[in-house]
């Protein structure tokens, strides 16, 4: 089971972190709103690996059969390591080549706040709110808490997703 997981784990990390890398760079042109859309759907091309790896572990070791929780536990543990691999990409890049994100975002929030018509109460409060989260963003192990939240979520549907269609019990003996 570990050198599958480690393979499709990687393999769907490496696919997660590379479009974010190359999706990253876009952000001011194609706004927060669809960037959060871009994101999230590369994190289910990524996390396909998922239905791959659980298909391969039940032909390659289960033979042909693999109960639910076996393929649940197989599904898992490679969304964690490509999650892993997502979260140590976010830190390279937001600590190195982004260090102004949060100040964008916060921006764009605020922005859209006032063009909703938010009183200037509320956006003295969402300014607050968001300097509060740069200060805790900005260290470095809040930082990999919260974006490992981001995709575990999706990882989570993939998997049982693919553990609900993947499973296959054996068929009984005929005595």
């Amino acid at each position: 089971m570990k050198k599958i997981v480690l393979t499709f784990g990687i393999i769907s990390g490496v696919i997660a972190s590379v479009l974010m890398v190359a999706t990253i760079p876009f952000m001011d042109r194609i706004g927060f709103d669809y960037g959060l859309m871009i994101g999230y759907s590369t994190m289910v091309v990524a996390f396909l690996l998922v239905f791959f790896g659980i298909r391969s572990y039940r032909e390659n070791v289960g033979g042909g059969q693999i109960s639910f929780g076996r393929a649940f536990s197989v599904g898992i543990l490679i969304v964690l390591v490509s999650s892993i691999l997502y979260v140590i990409t976010w830190e390279i890049v937001y600590f190195n080549f982004l260090p102004d994100f949060v100040d964008k975002y916060s921006n764009y929030l605020i922005e859209k706040s006032r063009a909703s018509g938010a009183s200037a109460e509320e956006i003295a409060a969402q300014t607050k709110q968001m300097n509060d989260m740069k200060v805790v963003y900005n260290n470095p192990l809040y930082n990999a808490a919260f974006t490992l939240l981001e995709p575990l979520p999706v990882g989570l549907v993939m998997t049982l997703i693919s553990a609900a269609l993947l499973r296959r019990k054996g068929k009984p003996h005929a005595t």
